[in-house]
């Protein structure tokens, strides 16, 4: 059972604390032999791209162990676009880990999350010229497009608050982002690279997998999970 901490900040950080000595106390001999092989090296199956949001917990709700994923986190899930020059063009950062996956690690799948209640997402909803930070505005813009799929994809998800459209909407577009790093595109003409949505329901804390063949996004539940382990490569 997962405890969920109260919502004052002193108790979360002191949970926190505790929570080193206890692991370090407690840490099973089998968890100490995986880590002390990992120190060795590390080669993770997939990068994985998600948000900052604390609420957003891929180890728990992938059941993940250290070692599995390759993981890049920051606000709204997004990637920068790459140049035609090969570079990237914002911030060096996620292009570096998306290089890193794929020339040191050889990852052979990146899967971008989002999620529900997205607080960039909300926020470019809102209007992003009313942000105040300076750099958090200019951040999101890697989402503009996103907002702009949203305007022209009125049926998309329409079930959906425009907030949680336009992140579902973001992920496909920040999957487009990462069409346009030559290292991807040779991975994927080659076959030996697969690109992932998901989108993660906080209430209710399910995932959703983006379906290309009925262009949606679908629970992920025992037969979605079935059709996308056949479509792997054997």
């Amino acid at each position: 059972m997962i405890s969920i901490p109260v919502n004052y900040p002193e108790v979360r950080m002191k949970k926190l604390v505790k929570g080193i000595v206890e692991f370090r106390k407690n840490l099973r001999p089998e968890y100490r032999e995986t880590l002390a092989r990992l120190a060795l090296g590390q080669s993770p199956d997939a990068l994985y791209i998600g948000c900052s949001d604390s609420r957003v917990a891929v180890n728990v709700f992938a059941s993940t162990d250290p070692g599995d994923l390759f993981v890049v986190r920051n606000v709204g899930n997004l990637v920068p676009p790459c140049g035609c020059d090969g570079q990237s063009t914002a911030d060096e950062s996620e292009a570096a880990a998306i290089e890193f996956a794929l020339s040191n690690l050889n990852v052979s799948h990146i899967i971008i999350c989002g999620h529900s209640e997205c607080g960039a997402m909300q926020a470019l909803v809102a209007g992003r010229e009313k942000i105040n930070n300076t750099n958090l505005k200019a951040w999101l813009r890697h989402g503009d497009e996103s907002l702009q799929d949203l305007a022209r994809n009125k049926n998309f998800s329409k079930e959906l608050k425009d907030h949680n459209r336009l992140s579902q909407l973001n992920v496909l577009r920040q999957i487009e982002h990462l069409k346009t790093y030559p290292i991807i595109n040779q991975r994927l003409k080659d076959g030996s690279l697969t690109l992932h949505g998901w989108w993660f329901e906080l209430s209710q804390a399910d995932v959703y997998a983006y379906e290309e063949t009925q262009k949606k996004f679908v629970l992920f539940d025992e037969e979605q999970a079935e059709r996308i382990l056949s479509q792997l490569p054997k």
